[in-house]
């Protein structure tokens, strides 16, 4: 069963959309479940959105995050942990702590780069405690006629973690399906494209 952590150190860099979507697409095939380790609860607060009463679980995890991780592993196969956008926050330690794989989003932005570099060292820190933990880089909110966006991978690699192939793009299916309670696996052929995009991340990212 894997345990996802979606972590940040910046506020902004989409990790709590990619979180939502990427838990939908997982829910597709087996019971998943979001775990919001974020004290902002912006997974829960999309929750509360939803239109369909079969939407994905948010559990409230932003106290006993390892408590909350062990009693989930009875009812869910999949487990994707939103953390706060902060390094030091004790929630993103805990999560390092426990989870398979990191995925960090980086917007095509030097801010997003410098933050980073910090999660860069907490990883390795924490692989220590678990080695079993991989973490990948995601570009998210791709532009890719920009030339920051293409210069995006180049300082990527300048970096000590591998970023995966497979970006997500700037999509208006993404902000619109957060802000009506859904993800774009709802939207139909308004979120196909969007939608294909996060299943390939998926299929690139999790070993199975």
């Amino acid at each position: 069963m894997p345990i996802i952590a979606l972590v940040g150190n910046k506020g902004g860099a989409g990790k709590t959309t990619l979180c939502v979507n990427m838990a939908s697409a997982l829910a597709a095939k087996a019971p998943t479940a979001i775990l919001d380790a974020d004290p902002q609860r912006s997974s829960l607060q999309w929750r509360e959105l939803a239109v369909r009463d079969d939407a994905v679980a948010v559990i409230d995890a932003v106290d006993d995050l390892a408590a909350k991780v062990n009693k989930s592993r009875r009812s869910f196969v999949n487990l994707v942990l939103d953390c706060p956008p902060s390094v030091d926050a004790v929630q993103t330690a805990q999560a390092l702590g426990l989870c398979d794989l990191a995925l960090i989003p980086v917007q095509p932005s030097p801010l997003d780069l410098w933050a980073t570099v910090h999660i860069v060292d907490r990883v390795e820190t924490a692989k220590q405690a678990n080695p079993r933990l991989r973490a990948v880089l995601v570009i998210n909110q791709l532009e890719p006629r920009t030339r920051l966006s293409q210069l995006m991978r180049q300082a990527l690699a300048e970096l000590d973690l591998p970023a995966a192939r497979t970006a997500i793009r700037r999509r208006v299916a993404y902000r619109s399906s957060v802000l009506e309670g859904r993800t774009v696996m709802d939207l139909g052929s308004r979120g196909a494209v969007a939608a294909n995009e996060i299943r390939e991340l998926i299929e690139e990212v999790i070993r199975t």
